[in-house]
């Protein structure tokens, strides 16, 4: 099987190897070439522009950052994808963003479905994601394989591209909420004259536990903040998290309060770090 894989960040740089050590013949494309270049010698075939890269593809992948990002390849290799192809949407861009690459999808005449990726770096690079998909059932169907490679289970959605970018935006409402709790609660635990990490020992193996949680914390505590999900990223997500909730009626106040502590991390210099760099809103004097 062919799969193209538009975009090379984080998430695209270790799907893309993932899927050369499972077999699958895959080219590769980035805006920024010297990302793509690597690929060369790990055995995929590096394209020039878009257009190129899905030209013979069975299934396209596109994981680029926004949904203007998303319509740019969608406009540049619409034309070049082949008719049997599936074009998989893999790009966080919130509801309205869905919308917009269906119709553009629509008017190319490209068959589209969206299998949005849980999880960050290290899933990514080896084949442990959530994949959270919808579309078409025939579609999916011809698209399984590369899920199946990327991801340690589908989750399907609906039939309707959307419900998997409805799913992700719930799920990573979540991730925004617990990361920035665990800061809060490390942070009070030290300013209260305890062992911060006492926190994550106290509440190993209860019910209000969490691996999420120490996976974080363990990194808050440490002080690196090696990006796995860049804190930037997830503060874009925030707002189109923000605008689903409003749009549909849900209280967005936590959202707000999330928003403002992520905002001021990437203020103080920690927007390309990972989202663990949050603590340092809860810590400014460290």
């Amino acid at each position: 099987m062919k799969v193209a894989v538009l975009g090379l960040g984080i998430m695209g740089n270790g799907v893309a190897r993932t899927l050369l050590r499972e077999g699958f013949d895959v080219t590769v494309w980035n805006r920024s070439s010297e990302k793509a270049a690597p690929f060369a010698d790990e055995g995929a075939t590096v394209a020039g522009t878009p257009a190129e890269a899905v030209s013979g593809a069975d299934v396209v992948l596109s994981i680029v950052f926004d949904a203007d990002s998303v319509l740019s390849v969608l406009s540049e290799a619409g034309a070049s994808v082949p008719a049997d192809a599936v074009w998989v949407q893999a790009s966080t861009i919130g509801l309205d963003g869905t919308a917009r690459v269906v119709k553009q999808a629509e008017s190319s005449g490209v068959h589209l479905v969206e299998a949005m990726m849980l999880g960050t770096k290290k899933p990514a690079e080896t084949g442990a994601l959530v994949v959270l998909a919808a579309g078409d059932p025939d579609l999916l169907a011809k698209a399984q394989p590369v899920l199946d490679a990327i991801g340690s289970k589908t989750v399907t959605a609906g039939s309707r591209v959307g419900n998997g970018s409805a799913l992700k935006l719930a799920a990573n409402a979540w991730i925004a909420s617990i990361t920035a709790a665990t800061a809060q609660s490390l942070a009070l635990a030290g300013a209260l004259g305890v062992d911060p990490a006492m926190f994550l020992e106290a509440i190993d193996g209860g019910a209000s536990d969490s691996p999420y949680a120490h996976l974080k914390g363990e990194s808050m505590l440490a002080g690196g903040f090696e990006p796995s999900f860049a804190l930037d990223g997830l503060r874009k997500d925030i707002g189109l998290i923000s605008d689903a909730a409003q749009s549909s009626g849900v209280d967005a106040r936590l959202l707000q309060a999330l928003s403002a502590v992520y905002a001021d991390a990437s203020s103080a210099g920690h927007g390309g770090d990972d989202i663990a760099a949050v603590y340092t809103a809860f810590t400014p004097g460290e």
